[in-house]
């Protein structure tokens, strides 16, 4: 036990330091959970209303999306709740997991904190036990308060067994991936990489559990993430899969013990590639430093969402088929009708995807741009700013590539999505068609990318704040819909300034104010860059 000792009172210190954060994303989880199911009976209080939503649930697009729809008759209204939120809010429970594990550790070591706690009469593991106890501690208060704020919201056909289970089976399930992403972090060599492994495999396993639903949902059970969906709620109240997340998630935390035990401080067991032993001649400027620097995450990103495009476009022979689900209203309204009927579904469902292709193109560059202060706090750029390297060029470098990173991530979305629709569609709309989506949703991720670059250059210590714009983005247009969200709120994003692409033709005056607008906010994020002080290390 001599290598946990002390892991208490770090805890502690732990947790007084991320307690601001740890409360926001508490009452971000509990306040959204809260918040939808006492609007639910609003919304789907009425018979034709459940009838209404429980047929778009059972489409292949929203099985894709939210997970198939398995509840028996008698149907109410907090069964239709869960069939809703529990894989979104499985999400973001994995999301907040990440963010925290990565940053007691790996974050932790790259500063040098875990170093100089090592110098101390603590134990080996000390750091370690302190962020699975924190792990531990949010996602149990995010459990527990998630079902009281079920109970208090007072929905139709709710009962406590039923709320509890929501709640501690969603703890459980951001636990899980808080353990993995424990595990990537004795792997990896930086915060960066195992930030990296961990979202990577939350990708990997949300797609296969999409692919599953909509082909074999009897083999979601081997996707890890669909583990969620099993839990019936409301329904028979299913524990098992509580129990296989919370044992899955002690073999991880066995795991990544073990693996810290075999790393030295500071150091990944992933095997390094020996650099060159002089820079290539491309390596002269800000730009070249910062595409090398980004090259392996750049390309991860890139295949990223091309896959994920093509893997959602390959529904889209299902998605728009009125002949196989709908045969009666085929015939009476002609091949040809009903066609344009399948069209007018698929490019529908395409908007939705856009929403969320651009939302996820927005994440490598934010985090790009944040490199301009995150890098510069842990003296990587004392070099440059030592050399006749201006604040505005390595300011402007970081913006542009960011921007044309996130940029091209969004169209790799695009493209596949195309790609594989067209391949599986008879009479799939055009490509010019499609492309709608991109071009009109393009200027908001550029906004997105001004409105960070202004905080990275004006507010460096609020920078973070950036990120509430794709995390509501997602939220208000994803669920928007489902939630009956008033028209302004989709408003406070500059996604929800874009009408429904590809859908209807591409507002071009908006565009170009938007575009305006982007280039206003980096030029402004660029002016508060070159007058202010340096940021600490």
């Amino acid at each position: 036990m001599r290598g946990f000792a002390q892991g208490g009172q770090l805890l502690r210190l732990n947790l007084r330091r991320d307690w601001l954060k740890s409360l926001a994303w508490l009452i971000g989880l509990v306040g959204l959970m809260a918040g939808a199911a006492a609007k639910f009976d609003g919304l789907y209080g009425t018979q034709q209303a459940m009838a209404s939503i429980i047929t778009t649930l059972k489409t292949p697009a929203m099985v894709s999306l939210l997970g198939p729809f398995t509840a028996t008759k008698p149907y109410t209204v907090a069964a239709i709740y869960a069939a809703e939120m529990m894989v979104f809010m499985g999400l973001f429970a994995a999301m907040m997991n990440i963010y925290f594990a990565i940053h007691a550790t790996r974050a932790d070591e790259d500063t040098g904190i875990t170093e100089l706690i090592a110098a101390h009469a603590v134990g080996r593991y000390a750091s370690l036990s302190a962020a699975i106890g924190q792990l531990i501690s949010l996602n149990l208060v995010v459990g527990i308060c998630a079902a009281l704020g079920l109970a208090a919201s007072g929905m139709s056909g709710m009962n406590m067994a039923g709320n509890w289970l929501f709640g501690l089976g969603l703890a459980a399930f951001g636990l899980m991936f808080g353990a993995s992403s424990l595990c990537f972090a004795q792997l990896a060599d930086a915060s960066r990489s195992a930030t990296l492994l961990s979202y990577s495999w939350l990708g990997l396993l949300f797609v296969a559990r999409m692919a599953t639903d909509v082909t074999e949902p009897k083999y979601t059970w081997f996707t890890l993430y669909g583990w969620i969906e099993k839990l019936d709620i409301y329904g028979r109240n299913n524990w098992g899969p509580v129990v296989l997340m919370l044992a899955l998630t002690v073999v991880l935390l066995m795991a990544t013990l073990f693996i810290a035990a075999k790393r030295d401080l500071g150091a990944g067991l992933m095997p390094q590639r020996s650099g060159r032993k002089q820079a290539s001649r491309l390596m002269r400027g800000p730009m070249s430093l910062i595409m090398r620097l980004e090259r392996t995450s750049s390309v991860i990103w890139l295949v990223g969402m091309l896959l994920l495009g093509a893997t959602y476009g390959s529904i889209f022979g299902t998605a728009g088929d009125l002949l196989q689900s709908n045969p009666t209203m085929a015939k009476l309204i002609g091949t040809a009708a009903t066609h344009a009927a399948n069209r007018t579904i698929v490019l529908s469902f395409a908007n939705k995807l856009a929403v969320i292709f651009v939302v996820l193109a927005s994440v490598p560059g934010l985090i790009a741009i944040f490199r301009l202060n995150n890098d510069e706090r842990k003296g990587y750029f004392e070099q440059l700013h030592a050399r006749a390297v201006s604040r505005a060029r390595l300011y402007t470098a970081i913006v542009g590539f960011a921007t044309g990173l996130a940029l091209l991530a969004f169209l790799a979305a695009m493209c596949g999505m195309i790609a594989a629709g067209i391949a599986v569609m008879p009479q799939a709309p055009t490509v010019a068609r499609f492309m709608r989506g991109f071009w009109g949703f393009a200027p908001a991720l550029v906004v997105t990318c001004g409105i960070a670059a202004l905080f990275a250059g004006l507010l460096p210590r609020w920078q973070n704040v950036a990120w509430l714009i794709p995390l509501y983005g997602v939220f208000s247009l994803y669920l928007g819909s489902l939630l009956d969200l008033p028209e302004a709120a989709t408003k406070l994003t500059p996604y929800g300034w874009v009408n429904a692409v590809p859908l209807h033709q591409v507002q071009w005056p908006t565009a170009a104010w938007m575009t305006v607008l982007a280039l206003g906010l980096m030029l402004a994020g660029l002016i508060a860059y070159a007058r202010r002080d340096l940021t600490e290390n």
